[in-house]
């Protein structure tokens, strides 16, 4: 496991992060406790939840219950701003600090080392929400803030903002990016270049339709993308299938897996620091951190491109 300084701070996160929005919803405590220490075991440090995952705090609370004395020795990542069962949410100074109470409570832990605005709040100024959270630096509750879903003209706000008040900025901003979803390599990576902020993508296998596991008119019963009709159209288009298939093609003829292409290509992307990615077993953790290993030239880039439409 490769480890990466989070933007321009000193906290050190692993290329590969695990995304906790699994647990509590479609795995419960003793698969997630499979999951959990399997990527203790591969080295993956940065663990990263949200208050409403498992339906409002299913995650925290198993993450609480199963890291123990573990959790010194991980990044613990949590979230707050989008709405809860109890009906609160956004980035108003009562929510994020009421909301970082009961995800400390969850945790089990009496600090958080980065604290995350989840969705922006056109409801609550950003300086409103960027002191709170910079109360909660300067109380000792949390090392650092980040954001995730933010418009790059947000993310620079924020940090025009933060240095206008003194206060603690952005350090990392969070949103999806794949070789399928590549939009926010237009606007938002090179804010974050300039702002020296660091990227952690989400989504990195598309959903799972970079798994390879998916060919096209056969979708597995019981799959992701069979349950939720959403995601499905969202991801499964013809001009998907075609750039996959073709994707998949490349890699074959390189010996190599569509994982190892997800997952290496994204930690080529500029700030990026930490690929996330959820996972329901231990061997997905496996392939996960088995998938950064391809090193992909120039002539590679340059023929990904080329599939994926970027060129």
């Amino acid at each position: 496991m490769d480890y990466r300084n989070l933007g321009r701070s000193g906290l050190k996160v692993s290329t590969v992060g695990l995304g906790c929005n699994n647990f509590g919803w479609t795995i419960g405590l003793e698969d997630s406790r499979a999951v959990i220490d399997a990527a203790i075991g591969a080295g993956i440090t940065f663990f990263d939840t949200a208050n409403v995952y498992g339906d409002g705090g299913g995650s925290e609370t198993i993450l609480g219950e199963v890291l123990g004395d573990r959790r010194k020795d991980i990044v613990l990542a949590t979230k707050a701003g989008l709405k809860m069962p109890d009906g609160s949410k956004g980035g108003s100074r009562a929510n994020i600090l009421r909301a970082f109470d009961e995800s400390l409570r969850r945790l089990k832990t009496d600090y958080v080392d980065f604290y995350q605005l989840h969705w922006s709040d056109p409801d609550t100024p950003i300086d409103e929400t960027l002191r709170a959270l910079d109360d909660l630096i300067r109380a000792g509750k949390v090392r650092y803030i980040g954001c995730c879903n933010l418009a790059a003209w947000e993310v620079v706000e924020a940090d025009y903002i933060a240095r206008e008040l003194g206060t603690n900025r952005f350090i990392g901003a969070q949103a999806e990016l794949s070789l399928l979803k590549r939009g926010n390599e237009a606007a938002l990576i090179p804010a974050l270049q300039a702002y020296g902020i660091g990227f952690l993508p989400y989504f990195p296998l598309a959903s799972g339709l970079l798994t390879g596991k998916y060919k096209r008119d056969a979708i597995p019963e019981g799959s992701r993308f069979a349950k939720l009709e959403g995601m499905a159209g969202r991801y499964l288009t013809d001009e998907n299938w075609d750039k996959t298939e073709k994707l998949a093609a490349f890699c074959a003829a390189q010996g190599r897996t569509l994982v190892e292409l997800a997952f290496s290509w994204l930690l080529t992307r500029p700030t990026v620091a930490s690929v996330m990615a959820g996972a329901t077993k231990p061997a997905q953790i496996e392939a996960n951190v088995a998938a950064t290993g391809w090193v992909l030239g120039d002539a590679d880039l340059i023929e990904i491109d080329k599939i994926t439409g970027a060129a």
